[in-house]
């Protein structure tokens, strides 16, 4: 698409808003705006190509389409069809996997059909062949109460929130938590690394159904390898969500031990953050789960969103041209360049560094919460958030760290050299914060905060967002 082509797009589209319900139009003009004035450090967040963003506006989003590719509930699905065929298909082909699902909307959603499809495969087809029928609507009712209190009487063993894991692996305020009897393994006290012999010696001890690996705030690399053994020596299926790196997987910076497709039965993972496509999720597999993978819609799922379907194809597309490979490890490289500025400065880092694609920063070394840091952030033209440390102090919500990420400003073309410029204004910021009366609470000199907001925009100006968006 040529520049003046994307421009004229994105500007009739928001007139069209406008026509309509103009603070609507206002929003998403103001939002571009603040996306393009601020350092975007968020580790889950991204910015989607323009094909990309343009593919989730049309009128694939008024079909129903439950079901999946030819064998649908509703009539008229050959368009929808051809994008949900497209977008597995360059999933398959990216990630090296058997099969792709790529309904989820989310990556709960995603881990949801995970979830279903290893209990399904587990739990109920075991059932339904004992009582010698084909589908549980066949069950009498003892055999259906039975199977119902077996579903929900099965373990998982997940990372835990303060090391890293995610609220959708098996942890009580999210319906996983509901579903499962979860245990965590943690990480090293005094290097803050998976201690994958602890992980051996819990799956031993727990004898869980599912062993989960991935992570929202590990700054390592797993060994998917290890991980496989450990589920195999107690008879686990693994899982490995991958939403955060799959970026990293698909461009080929992940390989070997460190490649999970290979070594897990099922993997999740959404398709924005380090992968640069739109937000939804998608589950990949082998063949021996793909037809439970399929029931994910009725199963879990509503009705299938074919536009974002259709923008999940173009982001496929995209992240397996050779350029991409190049985009990834240039997210690793400006991590660690950003890791070692910080650390340089005198910030504490969980874990010292960063194989990935994130750094947690224990702000404790500034006397501040997370909270606070977070928050002062904001106001100095930096977005991160807040995040639980290991055995965090402060809880989940005040919590002790900061988590920043570097896949959308090595989006905009920012380099190693700007990461150390970004660790400067970030140590400028928290060194100059000092606590409030309240976990929440804290003192920023105004001025600095606007003279740091100030040099931020000053290092972007030099890498444009959607540079050939002009919305007037």
């Amino acid at each position: 698409m040529s520049l003046n082509a994307e421009s004229t797009a994105f500007r009739s589209a928001l007139e069209v808003i406008r026509a309509v319900e103009p603070r609507v139009a206002d929003a998403i003009g103001a939002e571009l705006v603040d996306q393009r004035e601020s350092l975007k450090l968020i580790a889950s967040e991204n910015y989607a190509s323009p094909a990309t963003l343009l593919a989730m506006g049309n009128w694939f989003s008024d079909k129903y389409a439950e079901g999946t590719v030819g064998r649908r509930f509703y009539a008229g699905c050959q368009n929808v069809d051809t994008v949900e065929a497209l977008a597995a298909e360059h999933a398959r082909e990216l990630f090296g996997a058997a099969h792709a699902y790529a309904q989820p909307h989310s990556g709960i959603d995603a881990n949801l059909v995970a979830f279903w499809a290893i209990l399904a495969d587990r739990v109920e087809s075991p059932a339904l062949k004992k009582a010698q029928v084909r589908q549980v609507n066949d069950l009498t009712e003892a055999d259906w109460f039975a199977l119902r209190r077996e579903l929900g009487n099965q373990r998982m063993l997940g990372m835990s929130l303060d090391a890293g894991g995610h609220l959708t692996h098996g942890f009580r305020p999210n319906i996983s938590g509901k579903m499962f009897d979860q245990r965590s393994y943690g990480t090293d006290p005094a290097t803050g690394l998976i201690d994958y012999d602890k992980v051996a010696e819990a799956a031993r001890e727990f004898k869980p159904l599912i062993l989960v690996a991935g992570y929202s705030a590990y700054p390592r690399k797993v060994n998917f390898r290890i991980m496989r053994e450990i589920a195999d020596s107690v008879g686990a299926t693994f899982m490995v969500d991958m939403a955060h790196f799959a970026g990293l997987v698909a461009g080929k910076v992940f390989t070997g031990d460190f490649d999970p497709v290979p070594h897990a039965h099922i993997v999740t993972t959404t398709t924005h953050k380090s992968l640069r496509g739109p937000r939804g999720g998608m589950v990949l597999c082998g063949p021996e789960l793909a037809d439970q993978v399929d029931r994910g819609c009725p199963m879990v799922l509503g009705g299938p969103l074919p536009h974002v379907m259709a923008a999940k194809a173009v982001a496929l597309a995209e992240a397996r041209r050779p350029d991409f490979a190049d985009y990834a490890q240039r997210i690793v490289d400006n991590a660690q360049a950003l890791a070692e500025g910080l650390a340089r400065r005198g910030a504490k880092l969980v874990t010292g560094g960063t194989d990935n694609h994130l750094v947690l920063i224990d702000v404790t070394g500034y006397g501040l919460t997370g909270r606070q840091a977070e928050q002062a952030l904001l106001d100095s033209g930096i977005v991160t958030n807040r995040n639980a440390v290991p055995r965090d102090p402060n809880g989940a919500w005040y919590t002790s760290g900061i988590r920043i990420g570097t896949p959308a400003l090595t989006s905009r073309g920012l380099g190693t050299a700007e990461m150390d410029q970004t660790a400067e204004l970030i140590h400028t910021v928290l060194s100059q914060t000092t606590s409030g009366e309240s976990k929440a609470k804290y003192v920023l000199d105004p001025a600095l905060a606007d003279k740091v907001s100030k040099q931020a925009s000053d290092l972007l100006a030099g890498f444009p967002l959607y540079p050939a968006v002009d919305l007037g």
